[in-house]
């Protein structure tokens, strides 16, 4: 299948580089069993746009609320381009993960790559989530996704990590082709 995967990476990164100015491919320090890697993702924002981020909370209050509880905006989120929005409704820009599953730094199905900013916030849990690989797609991903709050995916990230079970990451997967056809919590 990687040669289809390249060729539709391929479209997507031209798509990306047409929409707006930037690389095609965003690179974040994310938390692993490994201790810190580099994720490839699709790059969906505008480049700057934790400075967008900033502005933009400071001038809503309930963004900034939201901000606090869930670490997302639901709805329009002003530092995503046009080609973002499309991508990331289909979950397309975690396809580039599938680099890190190639180089051992990540599984098909995990927990969350969380990143080191969010590492105090993930308190007491976070020993138990770095126990395994993170995941392209995962338990939280399946159930519930973006209108999980903060807390809510940490958790299910801990019982996924003390459950594992090859039929749980079967499940997982079958579920994700549905929510991700669905569109189910995707913005």
């Amino acid at each position: 299948m990687l040669p289809f995967v390249l060729v539709f990476i391929a479209v997507i990164v031209v798509l990306i580089r047409f929409d707006s100015k930037g690389s095609a491919i965003f690179v974040q320090r994310r938390l692993g069993s490994e201790g810190e890697f580099l994720v490839y993702k699709f790059r969906s924002m505008y480049e700057n746009g934790d400075e967008i981020l900033r502005e933009y909370l400071q001038a809503n209050e309930s963004a900034a609320t939201q901000w606090r509880v869930y670490k997302k905006l639901k709805g329009d989120d002003p530092r995503v381009t046009r080609v973002g929005k499309w991508i990331r409704s289909l979950s397309l820009d975690e396809l580039p993960q599938i680099f890190n599953v190639l180089k051992g730094e990540m599984s098909i199905v995990g927990p969350r790559p969380y990143m080191p900013s969010e590492s105090d916030d993930m308190g007491d849990k976070k020993e138990y989530i770095l126990e395994a690989k993170p995941g392209i797609t995962g338990l939280w991903q399946v159930s519930g996704r973006n209108e999980l709050t903060f807390e809510e995916r940490l958790s299910m990230d801990v019982w996924y990590v003390l459950n594992w079970s090859v039929w749980l990451d079967v499940v997982i997967l079958l579920k994700t082709l549905k929510v991700v056809l669905k569109k189910s919590g995707a913005y």
